[in-house]
């Protein structure tokens, strides 16, 4: 008797449904790297970025894309291009702030929405969903939802009075922009200032480049130990990628104690007492977590903050009186009282 291949899963999937063509996904890839070459090319270089920093920054997402993935499937944490991509770049093409943020966006987020991808990917695997319409329904909502996006952005954009200017907006305002604050920043640290004169010849944290050293030798010991000694259990448990990582801004450390929280409980505690449970419904947990996370936030604009209702007061939020600083501008040459001034 022939011995079958693939866990469960794989086996009803291939034997009730037919697999999505690999000229699908090319014929996808072709079409936007073109909208991506016309996109920084056609417009009169408006974007600074010329038709081989596309081609680098797709060449670096496809060539991480395997390795980060692993790390996001066995772990539920990644590790983002974001500096590398801004790092290479400067060097490449030092001066050009919106270079420097297309080709960050080009590198970085291609490959966090090709892992996004397989993750809706794995969730349609275990859920019995027909291949060929995931990847139908994928595209056609990415589709809509850059347009929504781009549609309610300029509309935001033209309608609310100071938006993304913390300083000028009342108290409570919900449109500081944290994450296009960084995107901003970014611009001019990696773009305009240039990593040379920050970790070049022309700068003073040189030494730090060492690091990147440190990070390709720092697994070599563990996993010498795993193997030297295969009896010992802990060596294959140390993951370097995820403890040398950070938060990723706009995100807070109570943001990662909160995921640390979660994580413990049902991936220790419940899987070690509640097995069956754990196996059958975790997974299906965290993606409703995340679409609740979403559906909240949706909930939240409609009903309180659309109608000008903040939350509740309490001496958390209030960092005018126990963080002075922490509305300060971070964009020099702004004199706001009682902040200092960057040059």
């Amino acid at each position: 008797m022939r011995k079958s291949i693939g866990d469960v899963h794989t086996r009803l999937m291939k034997r009730n449904y037919d697999s999505v063509p690999q000229w699908w996904f090319h014929t996808l890839l072709v079409l936007v790297i073109g909208l991506a070459l016309l996109t920084c090319e056609g417009f009169g270089r408006q974007l600074q970025l010329p038709y081989w920093g596309i081609i680098l920054a797709i060449g670096l997402a496809a060539i991480f894309t395997l390795p980060v993935g692993v790390i996001v499937a066995t772990t539920n944490q990644g590790v983002g291009l974001n500096v590398i991509t801004e790092l290479i770049i400067g060097y490449m093409y030092p001066g050009r702030p919106l270079a420097n943020v297309v080709f960050k966006t080009y590198g970085d987020n291609s490959m966090w929405q090709a892992i996004t991808f397989l993750q809706d990917f794995k969730l349609g695997h275990y859920m019995k969903i027909p291949p060929k319409s995931m990847f139908i329904v994928q595209l056609v909502g990415t589709i809509i939802a850059s347009s929504v996006y781009f549609a309610t952005s300029w509309w935001l954009l033209t309608t609310v009075e100071y938006i993304c200017d913390p300083i000028n907006l009342p108290k409570g305002s919900p449109w500081t922009c944290p994450g296009d604050d960084v995107f901003y920043n970014a611009s001019i640290i990696w773009g305009l200032v240039g990593p040379q004169r920050m970790f070049g010849n022309l700068g003073l944290y040189s030494k730090m480049n060492y690091f990147f050293l440190f990070g390709i030798l720092a697994p070599v010991p563990f996993w010498f130990l795993s193997r030297k000694f295969p009896e010992w259990k802990w060596p294959r448990l140390v993951n370097i990628p995820i403890l040398i990582n950070c938060p990723g801004p706009p995100a807070k450390a109570v943001n990662y104690n909160m995921w640390f929280a979660v994580g413990m409980f049902f991936n220790f505690v419940v899987y070690k007492r509640f097995k069956s449970w754990w196996a059958r419904h975790n997974y299906i947990l965290s993606a409703g977590l995340d679409a609740g996370v979403a559906f909240m936030a949706i909930l939240c604009y409609l009903v309180l903050q659309n109608r000008n209702i903040n939350g509740p007061e309490w001496w958390g939020l209030e960092v005018d009186d126990h963080c002075p600083l922490a509305n300060c501008p971070s964009v020099p040459g702004i004199n706001v009282p009682g902040c200092p001034v960057i040059q």
